[in-house]
């Protein structure tokens, strides 16, 4: 991986950091990172030696000999060992606090069977009170060959909890018979519109699965959570990001997640940087809350409205111009009426709100591009930056447009590994050649931002990068990668989680980059990242995480943000 790596050269002048002429005292650095090989994510740079802080900010990067110029009696001096020195890390999609709750939830993740799915619901159950619910899950019936799973297989275990556990991807969930009840369900229900209450072929019997809008029925059963409840997930969620090098994170949970967002940093508990995304259908509110109080600060922000145009290729809902190959009966579905969703946009956007819209069949992309297309028409030119998020399967021809249009197509490329396991299945050799189209993406000129989905996938970004780099699946099955001709570069998938999500949630004005001037972000790697073979990407592990100067995280030891990896 040496091709990246150019010769060395100072990238901010001291003179420029200190400012100060010989009758002045220079300042000097607050903490002086050295000793390893510095990425500073600015297009075309080459790595540094060396990289010094003061006042929370970056205050110059070059060579260890000009750094240590402003080494001070009080400078704290961090050994980078060996390893790479990165930004901090962006997450660009995220369900934040979900994956607190999720950390104290039931996993399902890596059930292998249905026999391992029930075993870890029993074992889950003996730890709760009777009539408390048990969430979570996050199953995957790919697992086991596809069978969904039935609230039969879980109603003998669970008499006294409700159970709702949903499917990694967040679009179908299962609900025992208790659960049903409390939900006031009864067998006559009809599926609501975007979404489908699924039934036994040849009983007709509810089977307890449940898509997309139908998953609200028992979802609006659930109680609430307590504020201290909503404090403790985030206070696990932050310990699990900054364990993993994320210093920044994109959340589109909505207001619920605002409101504990604003809590945690009044009481000065909010050590990573939050992008705080709600519902498109609030569009006025939000507009109302910009207009009384501005957008937020570098600590915590917002401008972005959440929407839906499909479901998911995992449940079949994601919505494509041609029916799926293993349920011809479909071609997925729409999660929202087409008309609102339009007018929420066009609306959303007058007001200079920022436009985030899941997309995930080919069909459902196209559709969003034709209305992103009309926005200048509509509303004049401005930098919108409008976002599909995942963009995962596409036309050849919507690649084209996402780099013409200036959308930003915020991808989360675990999904890769992931989904390329069994994809070709659901839609058939064609139509996967255009799927986490990452290479022709970037071969147009579009912008990538990376995230993880999390809960949906890990959070780990160098899970990430590894999938981007190597399109590995996750069975082994191909090892010289899934549709190899995605595949990118090493850098180009760093500046995919730094610059390029800093870029789509506003925030490159002051992040995203070891620029001078800029927060000191930055996360400490044991490891030469750029020697290491691209097989080995994802064993990159984490020894320090600073925001804004700060260490919030390091290695076995317990600090201000706590926890370990």
């Amino acid at each position: 991986m040496d091709r990246y790596i150019r010769a060395m050269v100072v990238l901010f002048p001291l003179a420029a950091a200190g400012g100060c002429t010989a009758h002045e005292e220079r300042p000097m650095a607050d903490v002086i990172v050295s000793g390893g090989r510095i990425w500073t994510g600015e297009p075309g740079a080459d790595l540094a030696e060396a990289l010094a802080v003061r006042d929370g900010r970056v205050m110059a990067v070059g060579s260890a000999e000009e750094i240590d110029a402003v080494r001070g009696p009080a400078t704290r001096v961090v050994d980078a060992a060996g390893g790479t020195v990165l930004p901090g890390l962006i997450d660009s999609h995220t369900h934040f606090l979900t994956g607190g709750f999720q950390l104290a939830s039931v996993d399902l993740r890596d059930a292998d069977t249905p026999e391992e799915f029930v075993r870890r619901i029993r074992a889950f159950a003996t730890t709760r009170e009777p009539g408390t619910w048990i969430t979570g899950g996050s199953w995957d019936h790919e697992r086991w060959g596809g069978e969904l799973p039935d609230r039969a297989w879980i109603d003998s275990i669970t008499p006294e909890h409700p159970v709702f556990v949903t499917r990694l991807d967040l679009h179908m969930g299962l609900a025992n018979s208790r659960a049903l009840e409390e939900a006031g369900v009864t067998p006559e229900m009809q599926s609501p519109a975007g979404g489908e209450i699924v039934r036994d072929p040849a009983t007709g019997r509810w089977t307890g699965v449940l898509k997309d809008e139908a998953m609200q029925v028992v979802r609006r059963a659930i109680p609430d959570p307590s504020p201290a409840e909503w404090d403790q997930a985030l206070d696990a969620a932050t310990r699990h990001a900054l364990s993993l090098g994320v210093t920044q994170v994109h959340d589109v949970d909505g207001w619920a997640s605002l409101e504990v967002y604003e809590r945690a940093l009044a009481g000065d508990r909010l050590p990573l940087r939050v992008y705080a995304v709600v519902p498109m259908s609030s569009w006025e509110r939000l507009r109302d809350r910009v207009t009384e109080r501005g957008r937020g600060d570098e600590r915590l922000w917002w401008g972005g409205l959440k929407g839906f145009v499909d479901g998911s290729l995992g449940s079949t809902t994601a919505w494509f111009h041609q029916p799926y190959a293993d349920a011809p009966e479909t071609s997925g579905l729409l999660t929202s009426d087409t008309a609102a969703l339009r007018a929420w946009i066009m609306a959303a956007d007058a007001a200079g709100l920022q436009p985030v819209v899941h997309a995930i069949g080919d069909r459902a992309n196209d559709w969003l591009l034709d209305v992103y297309a009309e926005l200048d028409s509509r509303n004049g030119r401005r930098d919108r930056r409008a976002r599909i998020e995942h963009a995962q399967h596409l036309t050849p021809s919507a690649i084209d447009r996402i780099a013409e249009l200036g959308v930003v197509a915020s991808m989360q490329p675990y999904h890769a590994a992931d989904d390329g396991r069994w994809a070709e299945k659901r839609i058939g050799p064609e139509r996967i050649r255009t799927t986490y189209a990452f290479r022709s993406l970037l071969d147009a000129g579009a912008e990538l931002a990376f995230g993880s989905d999390w809960t949906v996938a890990p959070l780990d970004p160098f899970l990430g990068i590894d999938a981007a780099v190597t399109r590995r699946t996750l069975d082994g099955a191909n090892p010289e990668g899934w549709i190899p001709e995605q595949r990118i570069g090493l850098v180009e998938a760093l500046d995919a989680y730094t610059r390029g999500a800093s870029h789509a949630g506003f925030s490159d004005r002051f992040s995203g980059t070891l620029t001078q001037g800029k927060v000191a972000d930055l996360v400490v790697l044991n490891t030469d990242l750029f020697q290491l073979p691209e097989t080995e990407l994802a064993s990159a592990v984490v020894e320090r995480t600073f925001v804004g100067g700060v260490e919030v995280y390091r290695r076995g030891a317990v600090n201000e943000a706590g926890g370990d990896r």
